[in-house]
């Protein structure tokens, strides 16, 4: 049996802000329980819901000598699904209504939480052969492994892996910030190590010193090594392009399940979606006060309105494209000029545009199963889970093929008849266009091939099946390698 910690600053079901939660709280469930014993450790945040903070269990409590000051840690647990979790409680560090918020408060907090999370782990008869580490927030658990840690014979053998999620986000502030906070030596903040661009950099730290590097999609691996998508780590990722695999992400099959889902009117499977598909499309219209039109064809977004997710595109292209026969649904928070950009539309187009400026769990699922297409035309997407989801639900996905977006979606052949989306490649407005507009015709003048479009998205198996077989053999790997 070999054990594996997963580390990161959240996991469903007990907090999620993106992607990084559904990732962390679904892989080690998916792993053979015949072999692996997966845990899972997180910070205890008091924005988690009241009843999931109280129905934790106490495992222990020490103090830790942190930043010259005695500091509270204690360890709770909770088992979900087969799955252990375990919470880092210090409410000094993460009190408040959100789990990130201020930068420079967030770098003290998670450096913090990889000093307790390591110091705690003597204490909970658990001694995991693997770290999986996720995300900046984590970046300073290989640098410690490899550092403080390293003379202890329980953390002798303890291997690592990092996860990038967005090598966007880095957690860099200034050398001395970083060393008061990391408690390192000088020797750690040269350019080689921590250092980056005179500052310094925790993901780098985790980039440099873990044993293995993976990333969420194959395509996504090979585009951080380039100047545009590296972020400036491009170098050192091509140095380790040997220890770095893409391993595209899953989503849960069980919560993302058109047949069992709670939030639908009119739930359907691969045999019925021809017959309730259109169902929900009219539900769908009726409760966000759409014109009820089963033919016109319904396009969706539900993402962050950020540059990344490619708003500008859409911004520049969509007066156009609303002259089209079409409807659009976008549901989302983010940048205070994109939330005002739909507003507009929704109220210039009342009959066609709905602009959902908020986050409801109920009304994506709902968007999910009632839409035609779902638009991605993203800068960068080094997974998406979103195109994977509306493949699920038989809704075509139309895509910029990047990272994960260019791994999961298949184009369309009108002539082969394959394929289970649209993409286009340049990161340009017309050239957007021009592939939605493909898709509307094939919407409008070839039913049989949309048909098919939809049989072929929802066979596509992007459980985490495939996933975590690959995540175990980089497991085994790192074991037998120690």
């Amino acid at each position: 049996m070999k054990n594996i910690l997963f580390l990161a600053s959240e996991a469903v079901p007990f907090i999620k802000t993106g992607g990084l939660a559904d990732v962390v709280g679904s892989l080690p469930r998916e792993v053979d329980k015949n072999y692996f014993d997966a845990r899972i450790m997180i910070p205890k945040y008091m924005c988690m819901k009241e009843d999931d903070r109280n129905n934790l269990q106490y495992v222990t409590h020490f103090y830790m000598d942190y930043m010259g000051q005695s500091r509270y840690v204690g360890v709770l647990k909770k088992e979900v699904d087969g799955v252990l979790y375990y919470f880092i409680d210090n409410e000094y560090y993460f009190a408040g209504n959100k789990p990130y918020g201020n930068w420079y408060w967030d770098l003290e907090k998670f450096c913090f939480f990889c000093y307790a999370a390591l110091s705690a782990l003597p204490l909970l008869n658990f001694h995991p052969d693997v770290i999986h580490c996720h995300d900046w927030q984590t970046g300073l658990v290989p640098v410690l492994l490899k550092d403080r840690f390293a003379g202890g014979e329980f953390f002798r053998s303890i291997r690592s892996v990092f996860t990038i999620h967005n090598l966007r986000f880095q957690g860099t502030w200034d050398k001395k910030t970083i060393q008061r906070f990391t408690e390192l030596s000088d020797y750690y903040f040269t350019p080689d190590k921590l250092e980056f661009k005179k500052d310094a950099n925790l993901l780098k730290g985790g980039l440099v010193y873990a044993d293995a590097i993976t990333t969420v999609s194959r395509t996504y691996a090979k585009e951080i090594q380039t100047a545009f998508y590296g972020e400036g780590l491009e170098g050192l990722l091509q140095a380790r392009d040997h220890d770095l695999r893409g391993i595209v992400n899953g989503i849960d099959y069980n919560a993302w399940n058109p047949k069992r889902d709670p939030y639908l009117a009119y739930p359907y499977d691969k045999v019925s979606v021809h017959k309730e598909k259109g169902k929900n499309k009219r539900d769908l219209q009726e409760s966000l006060g759409l014109a009820v039109d089963d033919e016109t064809m319904l396009i969706s977004m539900v993402t962050r309105l950020t540059d990344q997710k490619g708003l500008d595109l859409v911004e520049r292209v969509f007066d156009e494209l609303c002259q089209d026969r079409v409807q659009f649904v976008i549901l989302g928070t983010g940048d205070e000029h994109y939330e005002n950009l739909f507003r507009y539309f929704a109220w210039k187009y009342p009959d066609r545009v709905s602009a959902q400026i908020y986050y409801s769990e109920e009304i994506s699922h709902k968007i999910y199963a009632g839409s035609d297409a779902f638009l991605m035309p993203s800068l960068f997407e080094p997974c998406g889970l979103s195109q994977l989801i509306s493949l699920r639900y038989g809704t075509i996905p139309i895509v910029r093929e990047t990272g994960g977006l260019c791994d999961t979606v298949e184009p369309f052949n009108e002539y082969e008849k394959k394929g289970t989306g649209f993409s286009f490649s340049n990161y340009n407005a017309h050239e957007m266009m021009a592939c939605v507009r493909y898709a509307e015709r094939i919407y409008y003048d070839d039913k049989k091939s949309w048909r098919g479009l939809i049989n072929r998205a929802m066979k596509a198996d992007f459980s985490w099946k495939s996933s975590a077989l690959q995540y175990q053999e980089l497991y085994d790997w790192l074991v037998e390698w120690r």
